[in-house]
């Protein structure tokens, strides 16, 4: 991160970064840090705050953090740092030096836990974890001190020094500070900042046995890494006065400040850890790069571009107030950037045989057609026109309705880049299915239109003699409901869309694409966006829909 973008827009956050440089505050330094949870994938949430922190550092020339929060290592592990790490690299996002973990100050929390004893401000408290509820009051009634409160300082030091050796049970004891058990925020009610985990870590291994809670380790981080500004969500809002409490009881080398701003929640999808994973765990998915799931690396699966979802963290901005964004507001920026950008193809979802009975057998004609209408640096794309070729079966109808634009017995119409051809003949099976069409083309229209007669419309086509077949998943949202969560009598299992992926095992796609790359990107013509998916190999290409080229949702909703 060297270079400023002062492009980006600004918003309430800057605005007190502004401020802060021009009083001269933190040396006029500005230190962020994305730290996530190793418990999981990264989501369309985390995105907003990768943008927000990593864009806040880039625009005022400072500096982002990736850090790791790992103080619950039975719910961590390696595949989610490693998930995490190619995120923010994909997204486009390069952090200042090493990656840094929590776990990496372990020592220091450790003594600074002590320091809290010694000061009389934290004590081993051994009551159950039922007794702690029960004591911490509610949100209109004080709590009560724990019997264990009063343990002098000499007893308190032996007892955590025997936590970290490892004498205690889980859930045997805990280390709390001691602020106000009668205090209105409860987060300020002597809470809990150690714990017993006996349980091997991913990178200290099996050198602890007790381990920070997040509020404790969160803030004494940020000093240690000189932080400026500790940007969170929402929620954090009413920790806080427990973050600056912490700060300001400790010796720590500079005191950073937290703000918070509104989380992303986005409608027809969930965004807890929790809920997504139990749909990889339940096989609701198919992992969590499923391209139905709101994770960051299901979206780039399913073709999203990292530029979309910085675009779309700008559109909605950066603000204080909770809300739901609409996912056609999401789908639309990767509309957006891959009209710009996606070549243009033509792929057969669902084929149909039409046999050109004027066009010899063997022989073929390419026909060259713009790689992008709009961008002539793209260059051009060939097709061959052959005897046998593929259209849509939703393309021909046996007994067309009123303003059908498409083929049926005795109609024509222009295949696309191509000439245009007359249903001449149906073919069907023993059970009455069409199998195949036989029509004629028509010589004088290459490149013009006839004189004596009007096509019915314009087809896409792909030759069945050259082209590749593969496999085409057509991914919608995953869920029928726009707040599966809403409905507090319901599961949010029952809101799943049965439709959420549609299979074409038999597409054909342009010769062309033969050797396309994974997650390259295309517009299928009439069809919408698609990418290149990993499943590809040499003999079976596989190509994932991005998004459609309008938004139908809202339609089929209405109806």
């Amino acid at each position: 991160m060297t270079k400023n973008d002062t492009t980006k827009p600004t918003n309430f956050i800057h605005q007190i970064i502004e401020e802060d440089l021009k009083n001269g505050a933190n040396d006029g330094k500005v230190v962020t840090r994305f730290p996530p949870e190793p418990n999981g994938y990264l989501h369309i949430g985390h995105a907003k705050s990768i943008c927000l922190n990593f864009g806040t550092a880039l625009k005022y020339g400072g500096q982002c953090n990736l850090r790791f929060d790992d103080t619950n290592p039975e719910k961590e592990s390696q595949e989610y740092i490693d998930s995490i790490v190619s995120d923010v690299r994909w997204l486009g996002f390069e952090w200042s030096g090493d990656i840094r973990y929590t776990s990496d100050y372990f020592d220091t929390l450790y003594e600074w836990a002590v320091h809290l004893i010694k000061e009389g401000k934290a004590y081993v408290d051994s009551l159950s974890a039922h007794e702690m509820r029960e004591y911490r009051g509610t949100l209109t009634e004080p709590g009560k001190n724990s019997p264990y409160r009063e343990r002098s300082v000499e007893e308190n030091l032996d007892l955590f020094a025997k936590m970290r050796d490892g004498a205690f049970d889980e859930g045997e004891c805990v280390l709390r500070a001691k602020i106000d058990m009668a205090a209105a925020n409860i987060n300020l009610r002597d809470p809990v900042i150690y714990r017993v985990r006996k349980a091997h870590h991913h990178q200290s291994g099996d050198k602890w046995c007790i381990y920070p809670s997040y509020d404790f380790a969160h803030g004494q981080s940020d000093a240690l890494e000189g932080v400026t500004h500790s940007i969170c969500t929402l929620e954090f809002e009413d920790h806080r006065p427990l973050y600056d409490w912490f700060v300001a009881n400790l010796p720590v080398p500079v005191t950073p400040r937290q703000y918070e701003f509104a989380r992303l929640n986005l409608n027809y999808t969930v965004t807890s850890k929790r809920k997504l994973k139990l749909l990889v765990d339940e096989n609701k998915v198919n992992g969590w790069n499923d391209p139905r799931m709101p994770t960051i690396s299901g979206l780039r699966r399913r073709g999203y571009t990292p530029a979309s979802i910085r675009n779309f963290c700008d559109m909605i901005g950066v603000t204080r107030s909770n809300g739901i964004v609409d996912m056609g507001m999401l789908e639309a920026a990767v509309r957006e950037d891959l009209d710009t950008n996606a070549p243009r193809a033509m792929c057969v979802l669902d084929p149909i045989k039409l046999t050109i009975i004027n066009q010899p057998e063997g022989e073929q004609e390419w026909f060259e057609l713009p790689a992008h209408p709009k961008d002539e640096s793209m260059g051009v794309r060939k097709v061959p026109f052959t005897r046998n070729l593929l259209i849509e079966r939703e393309d021909f109808a046996q007994e067309p309705p009123k303003k059908w634009k498409r083929l049926a017995p005795g109609q024509a119409v222009r295949l696309r880049g191509a000439y245009v051809v007359r249903c001449e003949e149906v073919i069907r099976d023993a059970n009455g299915e069409v199998v195949e069409l036989k029509a004629s083309f028509d010589p004088e229209t290459k490149g013009a239109n006839p004189t004596d007669y009007k096509p019915n419309g314009v087809i896409h086509w792909v030759s069945a003699d050259n082209s590749v077949p593969c496999e085409v998943r057509a991914y919608d949202r995953l869920f029928t409901e726009a707040n599966p969560d809403g409905d507090k009598e319901r599961d949010f299992h029952e809101f799943i869309n049965p439709e959420s992926l549609v299979v074409y095992p038999r597409a054909h796609v342009e010769i062309g694409l033969k050797h396309a790359a994974v997650e390259s990107r295309y517009q299928f013509e009439r069809q919408g966006y698609f990418c290149v998916d990993p499943d590809t190999t040499e003999s079976r290409m596989v190509f994932n829909r991005t998004v459609g080229l309008r938004d139908s949702w809202a339609k089929i909703q209405a109806k």
